[in-house]
């Protein structure tokens, strides 16, 4: 007995803990401590309240990079609805918890506002070519200004080789390539598939301020884009908006906001199909005030 509580507290003793940085000076000085010019570095941004989707982001991160890091920070830039950002979950404790269930040499950079925007919490202009204003852009106004300033800046800090995005939010994926291109930034990014959770409703940070009915309820989005991508193999791109928007409809608790058949490359309107083109289906839906956004590929 003795023995095994000496092996216990020696494993205790030395067992490595998370590294977390909340400021960036931290942060960069150590990462210039420990990398040179063959050093591969990972990066995956977040807003925290971390779920599987993030996990297998690290994942993917881990297996392909010297170094990972993980941001975690609610980005104030990014929101045009007070409410949203006051309500967004802020869980760093279990984040960092569910970090160490994939591995504990992933770096933490928890940072806050000031650290981020040194006094002037405000966006940067970006133009990416007219993506910023369709879908997302168009019904969060400054959303994509938010996301460009944010993701620019922890480029600049992190400085990673490779950086890793779930196809969820597929249209900031777009833009944040368009921005690394713009910027002449030497930072290759990666779209990872979605997670899901089992009755198929995409995992997302805000599915856990659902109550458990309207989460079980919720299926009924991936279920009406799953069947619009069976339609379009036949239909219109008009055909299946029409297709969506009555099968909604049938849903009084679900408002939904946009549902649009866009070229996957431009985001531009399906008006006629091509066979030379690939489609995706975007959708998104409010679920008593809780918004929600999907997405599937048509081809």
């Amino acid at each position: 007995m003795q023995l095994f509580m000496k092996m216990v507290s020696l494993q205790l003793i030395y067992r490595k803990p998370m590294l977390l940085f909340n400021t960036q000076n931290e942060l960069v000085s150590y990462l210039n401590s420990v990398s040179n010019k063959e050093t591969k570095i990972g990066f995956v941004p977040t807003m925290g309240a971390l779920h599987e989707g993030h996990l297998s982001l690290l994942a993917e991160a881990l297996q392909n990079n010297s170094l990972v890091v993980v941001s975690i920070f609610v980005n104030p830039t990014q929101f045009n609805n007070a409410e949203d950002l006051a309500k967004y979950p802020k869980t760093l404790d279990k984040d960092i918890e569910k970090i160490k269930t994939v591995s504990d040499t992933v770096i933490v950079f928890a940072p806050g506002v000031d650290d981020i925007y040194e006094g002037k919490t405000v966006s940067q202009h970006f133009d990416f070519d007219g993506l910023e204003n369709k879908m997302e852009g168009k019904f969060r106004p400054g959303h994509f200004e938010g996301v460009g300033t944010i993701v620019k800046r922890l480029f600049e800090i992190v400085k990673p080789t490779n950086a890793y995005f779930g196809e969820k939010d597929f249209q900031q994926l777009l833009i944040v390539k368009k921005l690394v291109e713009k910027a002449n930034m030497s930072v290759n990014v990666i779209g990872c598939p979605i997670h899901r959770e089992s009755n198929g409703l995409a995992m997302s940070s805000r599915n856990e301020r659902l109550s458990d009915v309207e989460r079980t309820d919720a299926a009924i989005i991936y279920k009406t884009i799953s069947q619009a991508r069976n339609l379009f193999e036949t239909k219109s791109a008009l055909a299946v908006s029409e297709y969506v928007i009555k099968t909604l409809e049938k849903h009084s608790n679900f408002e939904l906001e946009y549902f649009q058949i866009a070229d996957e490359a431009t985001l531009l309107p399906c008006i006629r199909k091509s066979k030379s083109k690939k489609y995706r289906a975007f959708i998104a839906v409010f679920v008593n005030k809780i918004r929600l956004i999907d997405t599937i590929s048509l081809n």
